[in-house]
């Protein structure tokens, strides 16, 4: 995969990203991953609970899916290449956690 070096694409895809959720978020489109396997999918809740985190209400969004939190980390992770921390060890760490955090969170869910 090649990396994007502008930060005006970098801009520009994050837009189209954005767009493409607020599409399938507005056409109501299902999660893939419940409507072909019927289980939840690791990322379910994870719209709702950044609604309910741009409301304030970290009580709910936290209900929804307790790893709403990671999202703006992981985004800055992809917007600076990888090298978030200025050291590769605690930025692969950190990502680390992140995933055992959303794999925990699914694990609990299905149980």
């Amino acid at each position: 995969m090649r990396k994007i070096k502008e930060p005006k694409n970098k801009l520009m895809l994050t837009a189209f990203y954005l767009a493409a959720l607020v599409l399938f978020w507005y056409l109501k489109v299902p999660c893939l991953f419940k409507h072909f396997l019927n289980i939840e999918c690791p990322g379910c809740g994870m719209t709702r609970a950044v609604l309910s985190a741009l409301k304030f209400d970290f009580i709910a969004a936290f209900t929804y899916h307790p790893m709403f939190w990671s999202l703006p980390l992981i985004y800055l992770y992809l917007l600076f290449d990888g090298n978030l921390f200025g050291n590769k060890i605690v930025d692969r760490t950190i990502l680390i956690l992140i995933s055992a955090g959303f794999i925990l969170s699914w694990i609990f869910k299905l149980v």
